[in-house]
């Protein structure tokens, strides 16, 4: 860890007794992020939209945005208390798995229901549990990998956007007529990978963290932001999820509103094609950026680079609102957005306060990605309908990325 904390509880576990075969604990970790990625973009990006365009077609710009920001501040509460809870009982396996399983019975649920108000709840509290499994499966990269090697299982790891995104968004789009199947589909997918990763993964055996009263809990919580690097990393991933989640979640109204698509695509199917393109890129700059930060030890370039391309190639669809334009939009901002993830997520390993408080710290950080999701929908649905629709959304999502960009600079302990 290149922080100015020498002593001993600031050292990562993974450099006390590295586990062995990591190659195999690696791709455990990426399936169980692939299934993760495939239920919420095949839900969030696809199934959630349109059952609410088919229940309330008229609002469905609004209702969407007010079903998926109550769902993220679920989202946001969940991811560090079930980190610091998996921190203090010193097992991540219980609340990998129960998160999953519970996942799966609400995707069920949503499947069977017909009215907004119970899909609003359902998701809402599908992202609560899915959370829960977030937060503890993210814990393991800072429990079980050197540092030294960080880049390259964040690459790995990170693999599971592009491969699960297209796989959920597929599943998502080939049901979408008969959606209680493809919720199904992708909440089984997830309690699998649970499975697998919590009966292969052989985790150690962690010494439980004592419990300490709640407004200690508090203040611990909020002394991660006051770490300089830290603060930083969590406001730049923050600022470029939230460009990016402005536009994407929004995907499926723009190309049956704003694109002009060739006749007989229709907006599901459009989806389908996107995604693998967008995820395709992302695999490749998620490989070759986490691989390449390892060998050169630098990551403050990969990161800030692909964050502005990621603001810049929002102009695209601007330009070109058509079918051509949002299938190049869909391959750079892929490229832009699978590099940052991987490289940012090794950074932030770097650079966290406390070893112990790993899943903790990482919950934290996944407000950066989680909370920003809160204030997508109604920004988004806010810009669309007083600052230019569609085309206010591209250059509202560009300019948040490339401030995200620049908010890498501020960081001093990793190259």
């Amino acid at each position: 860890m290149n922080n100015k904390t020498t002593d001993a509880s600031a050292r990562p576990l993974a450099t006390e007794a590295a586990p062995p075969r990591q190659g195999g604990l690696m791709a455990l970790l990426a399936l169980a992020n692939a299934s993760m990625f495939a239920l919420y973009l095949g839900v969030g990006a696809v199934l959630v939209p349109t059952q609410i365009a088919q229940l309330d077609p008229v609002n469905k710009v609004a209702t969407l945005g007010l079903v998926g920001g109550i769902g993220a501040v679920f989202a946001t509460v969940f991811n560090p208390i079930a980190g610091a809870l998996s921190d203090r009982s010193g097992r991540r396996g219980p609340w990998i798995l129960g998160g999953a399983l519970a996942s799966l019975a609400l995707m069920a649920f949503l499947g069977s229901v017909d009215t907004v108000l119970l899909v609003a709840i359902g998701w809402c509290l599908g992202q609560a549990t899915m959370n829960v499994y977030q937060a503890a499966t993210t814990a393991v990269v800072p429990d079980r990998i050197p540092p030294a090697r960080r880049g390259t299982a964040s690459a790995l790891v990170g693999l599971g956007l592009p491969i699960g995104g297209t796989l959920g968004v597929l599943i998502a789009s080939a049901t979408a007529g008969t959606p209680r199947t493809g919720y199904l589909a992708l909440g089984a997918i997830v309690a699998l990978a649970a499975v697998l990763l919590t009966a292969l993964g052989r985790e150690p055996r962690r010494e439980p963290v004592p419990p300490v009263p709640f407004r200690r809990q508090v203040a611990r919580f909020l002394s991660a932001l006051s770490t300089h690097d830290f603060r930083w990393a969590f406001i730049g991933r923050a600022l470029l999820v939230l460009g990016y989640f402005s536009v994407t979640g929004y995907q499926l109204y723009i190309l049956s509103d704003h694109i002009e698509l060739p006749v007989g695509l229709t907006p599901p199917a459009a989806i389908a094609i996107l995604t693998p393109v967008s995820m395709a890129a992302m695999a490749v700059s998620t490989v070759i950026g986490g691989v390449l930060s390892d060998r050169w030890n630098r990551r403050k370039v990969f990161i800030g680079v692909s964050a502005a391309l990621s603001g810049l190639v929002m102009a695209v669809p601007v330009i070109s609102p058509t079918w051509t334009g949002m299938l190049a939009f869909s391959a750079l901002n892929g490229l832009a957005f699978g590099c940052f993830m991987a490289v940012d997520t090794a950074l932030v390993t770097l650079v966290l306060p406390r070893s112990e408080d790993a899943a903790r710290d990482m919950g934290v950080l996944n407000i950066a990605s989680a909370g920003p999701q809160i204030l997508a929908p109604f920004v988004a649905s806010l810009v669309i309908a007083n600052l230019g629709g569609y085309t206010g959304l591209f250059l509202a999502g560009g300019a948040l990325s490339l401030l995200g960009a620049l908010a890498i600079l501020p960081v001093r302990t990793v190259r």
